[in-house]
C-alpha cells in the first residue's frame, strides 16, 4: 500500500472535534508558542481541548506543558491545561512499517480524543515527516507559521534572483496540495489553511512589503488565508519556562506587571483565536462534523 493510500484509508475521523495541525517544514518558526497560545485561548474560550505532541526530538510542546503543570502546582494556582498526549514514532527500521505504524497511532489517538473533546491540535515536527503529511490529511485547519523573511518564504515557494521571482511552488506547499487531494478523495472537508506571518517587525521595511506582496500573491495561487501572528516581542519566549501564555498573565500569579507590549501581545492572540475560529469554539458546531 503506498503512502497516499495509507493515509487516505485512515483520514475519515469520525467525532465531532475540529482538529487544528500547526506545521511546515521548518524550525524556529514559533510552531509550540503559537500551539500552546491557540490552545490556552481555546480553553479560556470554554472549549474542551485536547493536544498531540508528533515531535519525538525536541517535544516542545509537551515540555511547555509540563512547565506549565509545574508552575500551577508550584504558586497554588488555577491554570486550564489541555489533555495531552505525546505519540513517539516507530523505530522500526522498515520506513514503510514505521509510517504506517506512526499514521495508525495518530488516527486511533484523534479517534479516542475526538468523541469528548471540542478541537484537538497537534504539534507537527519540522522536516518532511510522513506522520506530519498524515496529520495534514487529517487537519480541518492547517497554522502554518513562518517568519517575516524571505527565508522562511522558501518554505511555500522557490524564490530566485534578485527582485526574487517565484520559480514553483516547495515541497511543503505540494504536500499540503497532495493531502488536500487526500482529504477530498476521503469525503472531508476541504483543509483551511492558514499561514501565519510571525515575528512581524514593529517598523516597516522595503523587506517586510515585499514578502507581504509576495505572500499575498501565493495566497491566491496556493490557495490559504494570510495571518498576522504574533509581533517580535521577548514576552513569548520568556514564558516558556513557566508554561505561561501571554493570556495567563492577569491571574496566574507571576508577579508580572501588564504593559503595553503584553497588552498588545494578548491581542495579537485574540486576534488570531477569531481569524481562525476559535472563539466560542464550544458553542459552535465542530467544523470537523459539519
Amino acid at each position: 500500500m503506498s503512502e497516499p493510500e495509507l493515509i487516505s484509508g485512515l483520514a475519515r475521523i469520525t467525532g465531532r472535534a475540529r482538529v487544528v495541525v500547526i506545521g511546515n517544514e521548518k524550525g524556529g518558526t514559533g510552531k509550540s508558542t503559537t500551539a500552546m497560545h491557540l490552545i490556552v485561548g481555546a480553553m479560556r474560550e470554554g472549549a474542551r481541548v485536547a493536544s498531540i505532541d508528533l515531535d519525538s526530538g525536541q517535544a516542545s510542546l509537551t515540555r511547555y506543558i509540563a512547565n506549565r503543570q509545574a508552575f500551577a502546582e508550584e504558586h497554588g494556582v488555577s491554570l486550564v491545561t489541555p489533555e495531552h498526549h505525546r505519540i513517539v514514532l516507530s523505530n522500526t527500521d522498515s520506513r514503510a512499517d514505521a509510517a504506517k505504524e506512526d499514521i495508525t497511532r495518530l488516527s486511533n489517538e484523534l479517534m479516542r480524543l475526538s468523541t469528548d473533546h471540542d478541537v484537538v491540535f497537534v504539534d507537527c515536527p519540522a522536516g518532511d515527516a510522513v506522520v506530519s503529511r498524515g496529520a495534514i490529511a487529517f487537519a480541518d485547519t492547517l497554522v502554518t507559521p513562518v517568519n517575516d523573511s524571505f527565508i522562511d518564504l522558501d518554505l511555500l515557494v522557490r524564490l530566485e534572483g534578485e527582485p526574487p521571482q517565484q520559480k514553483g511552488p516547495s515541497r511543503f506547499s505540494e504536500t499540503v496540495w497532495e493531502q488536500r487531494k487526500v482529504r477530498a478523495r476521503s469525503g472531508g472537508k476541504s483543509i483551511d489553511w492558514v499561514v501565519l506571518r510571525n515575528r512581524i517587525a514593529s517598523l516597516s521595511s522595503r523587506n517586510q512589503v515585499s514578502v507581504a506582496a509576495i505572500l499575498d500573491d501565493l495566497s491566491q495561487n496556493i490557495g490559504f488565508r494570510i495571518a498576522d501572528g504574533f509581533g517580535e516581542r521577548v514576552v513569548y519566549r520568556e514564558l516558556f519556562v513557566q508554561g505561561l501564555t501571554v493570556l495567563d498573565l492577569r491571574d496566574a500569579g507571576s508577579g508580572v506587571t501588564l504593559s503595553m507590549s503584553h497588552i498588545a501581545a494578548r491581542q495579537e492572540v485574540r486576534r488570531l483565536l477569531d481569524f481562525i475560529g476559535l472563539a466560542g469554539e464550544s458553542e459552535q458546531t465542530s467544523l470537523a462534523a459539519s
